[in-house]
């Protein structure tokens, strides 16, 4: 795009900029900036430093902007090529350079061109736009051409190396994109040419099997994902430099399941079949980029019919509106508001116009080519040339988007920061005022709040009659006794097998028969959400087990409208609810028994914070309020726990929370527990036998829960230690001497957490940890305790004691017992010895456990038990020099480890990378399967689901990283725990 107006320099532009805000930085920054010019020495930069409007510019940016002000800062030498010319010449020099940069030999030469070749455009387009010498639908096209020049300099660069490398049956001078069947596509605003100045780029890649010649050996999948992922890198990893942009990739065919380079058959398969409605809308704005353009051209052809439906489609935009109400549930969305407000997805923003524009484009653009153009503004008059809209609609929306999308650039320009939130405090809104080239913030403020109510006005009129949920094009009739043969077809069209089996449950829900159908508006709702339903099922990896699961689940509810009336008014709830029925059925056993868990996930803030120890603490300690008696005060503990433990499991399956989010949620769920039983239970033996003067006791976590390592299925391993004159007596009615006693409140406060009460039970407890084992009393004296540890206790006591953690119990013996752990622990020891008793542990669980396994991830070689034993060892063989290494989490102390330098970093970097494989896998299993897991019976989806848990492409490369990691680890145990 050029400007008619682009005759004059930049520099004959300049005295149009807004007026400064900080005038202190000005004056400090242009006393600087002239000693700069100076020191330069350019006479071109002299003379230009020495013209008022030019002044006015270079104060303009110190004052408004101090991103902008440190690139002039390091390159003022980079000025006069800038404003000496047309800002359309600067910038058409500056795309030629940054092409050439992907000529250059090396990686990091290449990265440090387009980093600096970003900063130089980011200077001329700031200048451009806020000179008024680019209108905004040529600023976001210089800001997209920039990252068109970028990518493909990136993609060039990486297929020539390739090629030297071997990799590519070509010589680096034959390579090219051009017939490479690298497919990049930009989506978004990057697809249409509408970048925002601090943007990310969304790019989808896609590459033809067999069309770029690679060596023998090497497939194609594996190719183009590292490549994707160097792009990834070379564009936005950040070096001192800088970076060029971020880049997502989520907009790919089921991202959570699919390599970040999906085949172009395997995309092809993926629209026909399963695409979805707002895969359609995204498709709209895309744009082959990069790569080989023509294949990308071809591909985007090919999915014309999907975009663009030849029938009006208003059962997309059904679609599209629940996209709407789930932006607005995240998205600060509410009322009409300055300070604070988002810009972008809140009311009357700039997504409620592009969903204007987009909506009545799936509705028209299947019979109006005219109708599927890219661009917001162009479309609004497109819309309203064929009397879709009024022309004062298209006119007022427009005017209100580029306002709006002006506001963005100068909202990012200020620290180059991807927001679109206007600050809330009134010195900041006066910045943004001013850089907007407003006198004040009142004024300001009315000018926005003006164009923020003409959208939300224009919008809601769209939507006002617009159904909640909408269906996918066929039939679908589950009425009368018999089969309804396109409803069949429909059925096997969206992936289900078993289709007349399906129609048969369907009909049978529908006849009332359960509970969840009973009531007619239960079946009225069930209707309604079906066609959604029946999407969301479909989009699991194994359609029809997702179906039985779900079956299950709704026969067994106790009742339906509740739960379907939420499910209505919230239908990404649905999609959650597939991926549980379809991956994990401990999760849905528990939500057919307790539906209304699902009102916590529609809370906006369910997937972002986990609760800490002082929310579960509050929680639990309201929800034992109410209990009457000890039967009430377990029963009320494992409803809570349950309810706890599920919210934890969604997070884990979501991918929302990973195993060191997980681990520590789980620990403290059951740290909470601990420490609200164990007065409960001593209160219990003391109904009997009273209490014992002055005694008091602490509970110790071992194992996982010491380390805060626990999963959905882990036991508790605990140790209890009194402190009490073992010749006192308890004072009740059959008093018992002080081991006795606290024996008995431990023996009680195993039966509360293990006990199946009608509301099952809490956890598996496990005392073999306490001194002398099963050997030895179950409650330990702290003197015994302390006596055992400095006289008595095996290496491997004292290995296990490195994960001990007080979770219950008064401050004082807490702090007592924590005090005689850390000197068992800082004791000097021969490091010989400790390595001849590690290993010769770890040999007999060798020949007790042997596995080959490598899903037996605990005790195989290289798996969880030798990382947990070098990690032991180093602890007790280097404490007392070095205390810092001590704490219970695994990880935590390897890295502990390695800042100490007791091991070599690359060491103790795959050391962590091993240990957060498996744990992170070992949190899906634990939630997804019950025993054994088995990749020969796992379904696809939960393969996926591991790849993604693994950070892995697919579900091979995570099977082979987890073996050469165990490999790795074996050999590291080797190398440290020796007893030379």
């Amino acid at each position: 795009m050029r400007s008619t107006k682009n005759e004059k320099k930049l520099r004959e532009w300049a005295g149009a900029a807004p007026a400064p805000y900080d005038a202190e930085r000005v004056a400090r920054e242009i006393e600087d900036f002239d000693a700069a010019v100076v020191s330069i020495g350019d006479p071109k930069l002299t003379s230009l430093a020495a013209d008022t409007n030019f002044r006015h510019l270079v104060s303009s940016i110190f004052g408004n902007s101090p991103f902008l002000g440190r690139i002039i800062r390091l390159h003022a030498d980079w000025l006069p090529r800038l404003v000496e010319r047309t800002p359309d010449a600067a910038f058409d020099d500056l795309l030629l350079r940054t092409a050439s940069a992907g000529a250059l030999d090396k990686q990091e030469e290449v990265m440090s061109a387009l980093r600096l070749a970003k900063s130089e455009a980011a200077l001329l387009i700031a200048m451009a736009d806020i000179t008024g010498a680019w209108p905004l639908e040529q600023v976001t096209d210089a800001l997209t051409s920039f990252a068109d020049a970028a990518v493909n300099a990136c993609i060039g660069w990486l297929l020539r190396n390739a090629a030297a490398r071997g990799q590519i049956a070509k010589t680096p001078e034959e390579v090219s994109a051009a017939g490479s069947g690298l497919v990049v596509l930009g989506m978004g605003k990057y697809g249409s040419r509408e970048l925002n100045y601090s943007s990310d780029i969304d790019l989808v890649v896609f590459y033809e099997p067999g069309q770029l010649p690679l060596k023998d050996g090497l497939d194609d999948s594996g190719f183009f994902v590292r490549l994707t992922k160097d792009l990834v890198k070379m564009l936005q990893e950040r070096t001192a430099d800088g970076y060029v942009f971020r880049t997502d990739l989520r907009l790919r065919p089921d991202p959570g399941g699919t390599p970040v380079a999906v085949s172009l058959p395997a995309a092809e398969s993926y629209y026909e079949s399963r695409g979805q409605n707002w895969e359609r809308a995204a498709f709209i704005k895309a744009r082959a980029v990069a790569g080989d353009l023509e294949a990308g051209a071809r591909f985007l052809q090919m999915l014309t019919p999907y975009i663009w439906r030849k029938n009006l489609d208003f059962a997309a935009i059904d679609d599209i509106h629940s996209m709407k109400r789930q932006i607005h549930a995240v998205g600060g969305h509410g009322v009409i508001a300055v300070a604070g407000h988002n810009i972008k997805l809140g009311r009357g923003g700039i997504r409620e116009i592009e969903f204007f524009v987009q909506t009545q484009q799936l509705i028209a653009g299947g019979r109006d080519y005219d109708l599927r153009g890219k661009q917001t503004c162009l479309m609004l008059d497109e819309l309203a040339l064929k009397k879709w809209i009024t022309d004062e609609a298209a006119e007022e929306l427009k005017e209100a988007y580029r306002f709006l999308r002006t506001l963005e650039h100068r909202l990012q320009m200020i620290e180059d920061e991807q927001t679109h939130s206007l600050p809330a405090s009134d010195d900041d809104l006066d910045r943004v005022a001013c850089f907007m080239g407003f006198e004040n913030r009142g004024s300001f403020a009315r000018a926005l709040t003006t164009r923020l109510e003409c959208v939300r006005d224009h919008y809601t009129k769209l939507f006002e009659t617009a159904p909640p949920l909408g269906e996918e094009s066929g039939s679908l009739v589950f009425t009368g006794t018999e089969d309804d043969p396109e409803t069949l077809e429909t059925l096997r069209g969206i992936g289900f097998t078993r289709v007349s089996e399906m129609s048969e449950a369907i009909r049978s829900w529908h006849t009332g028969r359960f509970p969840a159908t009973r009531a007619s508006r239960s079946r009225e709702l069930l209707t309604s959400l079906m066609p959604a339903l029946l999407r969301s099922l479909s989009r699991t990896s194994n359609p029809d087990t997702a179906f039985d699961r779900f079956d299950r689940f709704l026969t067994g509810l106790p009742a339906g409208v509740q739960l379907f009336s939420m499910l209505y008014s919230n239908p990404h709830l649905l999609d959650l609810l597939a991926g549980i029925c379809g991956m994990a059925p401990r999760l849905a056993n528990y939500l057919s028994q307790n539906p209304r868990v699902l009102e916590a996930v529609v809370d906006p803030n369910f997937f972002k914070v986990l609760p800490d120890s002082e929310t579960l603490n509050r929680s639990l300690c309201d929800e034992l309020s109410h209990a009457e008696d000890y039967q009430d005060i377990l029963d009320f503990a494992r409803v809570w726990a349950r309810e706890y433990r599920f919210r934890l499991g969604v997070r884990v399956l979501s991918g929302s929370a990973d195993a060191e989010e997980a681990g520590p949620a789980y620990a403290a769920l059951a740290s909470e527990l601990v420490a609200a039983l164990a007065p409960a239970a001593e209160t219990r033996v003391a109904e009997k036998h009273g209490r014992i003067p002055g005694g008091r006791f602490v509970v110790v976590a071992m194992g996982k829960l010491g380390s805060e390592e626990m999963s959905a299925a882990s036991d508790l391993d605990l140790i209890m230690i009194y402190d009490a004159d073992a010749e006192v007596s308890s004072d009740g009615e059959r008093p018992l001497h002080a081991a006795q006693y606290y024996a008995r409140v431990c023996q009680q406060l195993i039966n509360a957490l293990t006990a199946p009460t009608a509301e099952g039970k809490l956890y598996e407890v496990d005392m073999r940890l306490r001194p002398s084992g099963n050997a030895g009393p179950i409650a330990t004296s702290f003197s015994s305790f302390v006596a055992y540890q400095e006289s008595e206790a095996w290496t491997w006591e004292h290995m296990a004691l490195t994960r001990a953690r007080v979770i219950a119990g008064p401050d004082d013996l807490k702090q007592q017992v924590e005090k005689a752990i850390a000197d068992t622990l800082t004791r000097p020891r021969d490091k010989a010895k400790i390595a001849a008793d590690v290993a010769d542990m770890r040999a007999r669980l060798a020949k007790e456990r042997p596995s080959s396994n490598p899903w037996e991830m605990k005790h195989v070689r290289g798996g969880l038990v030798d990382l947990e034993f070098i990690a032991q060892f180093l602890q007790l063989a280097h404490g007392a020099v070095h205390p810092e290494i001590l704490t219970p989490h695994t990880r935590g102390s390897l890295s502990r480890i390695a800042e100490a330098n007791l091991l070599p970093p690359e060491t103790a970097d795959m050391l962590v990378r091993a240990i957060a494989l498996i744990h992170n896998l070992t949190q899906v299993i634990r939630v997804c399967v019950e025993g054994v897991f088995n990749p020969a019976e796992a379904s696809s989806g939960l393969r996926s689901l591991l790849a993604r848990a693994g950070d892995a492409p697919d579900f091979p490369a995570l099977e082979a990283e987890l073996l050469e990691n165990q490999r790795k680890v074996h050999e590291a145990f080797e190398s440290i725990v020796t007893p030379s």
